[in-house]
């Protein structure tokens, strides 16, 4: 029996940073795991810039509030869960995915949780388990599920290697290149005749 574990961010919906970064004018919350392959390093350099520019969660929150999935991801979440169980396996915040989730018909998400002050500020964050895209894809082979996995950033890497099956989707240059022995899809139709090939044919 096939699942599928995917990312989020990248895939179902825009970069959530790339966006506070749009809105705030503040350039250096453009990286992502596309760009710093080491999550803590990314995270860290994350928060310093919130708390220089006395950011909070709410003004986070508000920005997300008015995002939108990308076109076509809520039909092709809808087409993929009525064949298969589908898992969003992101390094994302539950404090962050709401209104995101509500807009995707509430797939199942596997993520972190931030650690706040007070005055709303964030201090910190939790990831839910060391490697935590890697062990969800483990967890499931133990239960006898043949894993498909789909990722984009160098964050994913770890769970599609882990995967029976792995698929890059959208992925930059530099994660391509590195990592060439994954099949690359571009769009969802490309997505789909993958997933389909994989479950028909077991071909990785």
């Amino acid at each position: 029996m096939y699942i599928v574990c995917s990312d989020l961010e990248g895939i179902f919906t825009p970069e959530i940073w790339i966006n506070v970064a749009e809105i705030t004018g503040i350039e250096e919350l453009r990286l992502t795991t596309r760009d710093i392959s080491d999550y803590d390093v990314l995270m860290k350099k994350r928060l310093a810039i919130l708390d220089e520019h006395n950011l909070k969660l709410a003004d986070i929150q508000a920005v997300i509030a008015k995002m939108e999935p990308v076109e076509g991801a809520l039909g092709f979440l809808n087409w993929l869960r009525a064949i298969v169980p589908l898992i969003i396996v992101s390094d994302t915040y539950v404090e962050f995915a709401g209104p995101l989730m509500e807009k995707l018909g509430r797939p199942t998400l596997f993520c972190n949780t931030l650690s706040l002050n007070s005055n709303g500020s964030i201090s910190g964050y939790n990831l839910r388990q060391q490697d935590g895209k890697r062990k969800v894809a483990l967890a499931l082979k133990t239960l006898n599920y043949e894993v498909i996995a789909v990722g984009d950033s160098y964050n994913d890497i770890t769970m599609l290697n882990a995967s029976d099956h792995a698929i890059l989707y959208c992925p930059p240059d530099n994660v391509k290149e590195e990592y060439n022995e994954f099949p690359t899809v571009y769009n969802y139709a490309e997505l789909k005749k993958q997933l389909l090939q994989t479950m028909n044919h077991g071909d990785r």
